[in-house]
């Protein structure tokens, strides 16, 4: 279970330019997918080998100096009820505020840890300036520049070490599976689970957004038993104008992290679009099972485009991951709703299945041999032994003589083949080359 952290403070004060900053040192450290629209107010980051969620509070308030405190004052309150940790940011240039001091009252209530980061302290003479902050009440604080992004580092290791210690995950023999039912708002979710339970449990109308939470349902039919979480539609940022949409935002990355396998339903008469991919990636990144499902097919004209021609575009968009299964359904005449079980299930399984090192050695050593890693520099790259990593996701670790030569083309040749012998579809596969 990944930590989540806050950013909260006024406007213009840096919050969206550290969040970015703290999102690219993620994008460093672990496989960035090429184009990619990662435009969104919440995102993932990584310090000293700690992973966390990150929700950017800024960006959503307008309006005259009397509704600006109140929405403020909504935002950073469902902030700190979902947060683990808040950085409050403040602007050394400006000094405190009015509205620093509004915020800095609510801080100081809570009993979760709050780090007070002052931005915009480049130099000697600010460091000095920043002493005014200490007359908020919240104790020390943390210097630094968001823009240059010195003093970061002071202040991500506070940040982790400020962290509550979790327990360790129980594993219980009989726990179900959790399926997140996730996509844009009004794209169908709710009416889905409906259709599947034979129940009305949720609140179906045509006004977007009508989900506000994530909310877990058994589900025990046809033969499958597992959780199935009814997620609030994801907007982008812009978009995020209510508190309470605010907070939907917020659930939904969370379900997604806690899920083993998300469901992303989209609207077949709007298309795959830049939300869309945002939501598949941010699953993919948490390396989730991923299933697609176009609803509202009953709508679409057939004429105009065949299952084919839009199963094909989406899977452009999917590049490089496109061994996702993608089915055509409608939650309202219940068409193909059993096969998007059956497809679910089917993913969860393949995220589960181990590979023998013996049967996996067998058949990619022959693999490498036909086609070797190819020579950089006149030095030739020989893989000798490869095996499954014992992790809850697909992990798999070649050994090599020079593993700094293998390039990135090579490792997704690797993954295809590994994709042709074995069903893995709908997971992402990790591929790693270690010296031997």
């Amino acid at each position: 279970m990944n930590n989540i952290v806050a950013i909260v403070g006024r406007p213009n004060v840096g919050k969206s330019t550290l969040f970015n900053r703290l999102i690219q040192r993620r994008e460093a450290i672990v496989d960035s997918v090429s184009g990619v629209t990662r435009d969104r107010n919440y995102g993932k980051s990584e310090w000293n080998g700690k992973e966390f969620s990150v929700i950017d509070t800024g960006g959503y308030v307008r309006g005259s100096d009397d509704v600006f405190e109140g929405e403020i004052r909504k935002q950073v309150e469902l902030a700190i009820d979902e947060a683990d940790v808040i950085i409050f940011v403040v602007d050394v240039e400006e000094g405190i505020t009015p509205m620093d001091e509004t915020v800095a009252k609510l801080l100081r209530k809570v009993t979760k840890p709050v780090l007070l980061a002052v931005n915009k302290v480049d130099n000697a003479m600010r460091e000095k300036d920043a002493v005014e902050f200490y007359n908020l009440g919240l104790g020390d604080y943390y210097t630094f520049a968001s823009i240059s992004g010195s003093g970061t580092g002071d202040l991500l290791d506070a940040l982790i070490e400020a962290f509550p210690e979790k327990p360790e995950p129980v594993q219980v023999a009989e726990e179900l599976p959790r399926f997140a039912v996730v996509g844009r708002p009004n794209a169908g979710k709710s009416s889905f689970i409906n259709a599947l339970i034979g129940q009305d449990r949720y609140i179906v109308t045509d006004i977007a957004g009508t989900t506000r939470d994530a909310i877990d349902t058994k589900f025990d039919r046809f033969g499958f038993e597992f959780n199935l979480v009814d997620t609030a539609g994801i907007r982008r940022k812009a978009k995020v104008k209510e508190d309470l949409e605010f907070y939907s935002v917020m659930r939904s990355v969370r379900a997604i992290e806690h899920a083993d396998v998300c469901i992303l339903v989209i609207d077949a008469t709007r298309g795959f679009e830049g939300q869309d991919q945002s939501i598949f990636w941010l699953a993919e990144k948490n390396r989730k099972g991923v299933v697609i499902l176009v609803n509202k097919w009953d709508l679409v004209e057939k004429d105009t485009m065949s299952s084919r021609d839009y199963e094909e575009k989406i899977r452009k968009e999917l590049m490089p991951f496109t061994d996702v299964p993608i089915l055509f359904v409608s939650a309202l005449t219940k068409q193909r709703l059993l096969k998007a079980l059956e497809a679910t299930v089917q993913v969860f399984e393949n995220r589960k299945q181990r590979i023998p090192t013996s049967k996996f050695n067998e058949y990619m050593l022959k693999v490498i041999e036909a086609y070797p890693p190819p020579a950089t520099k006149g030095k030739y790259v020989k893989i000798k032994y490869c095996m499954q990593l014992p992790t809850q996701t697909p992990q798999f670790v070649f050994f090599a003589n020079m593993p700094q030569y293998v390039k990135e083309p090579y490792k997704r040749y690797l993954e295809n083949k590994i994709r042709d012998n074995w069903d893995f579809a709908g997971v992402p596969i990790d591929i790693y080359i270690r010296e031997k």
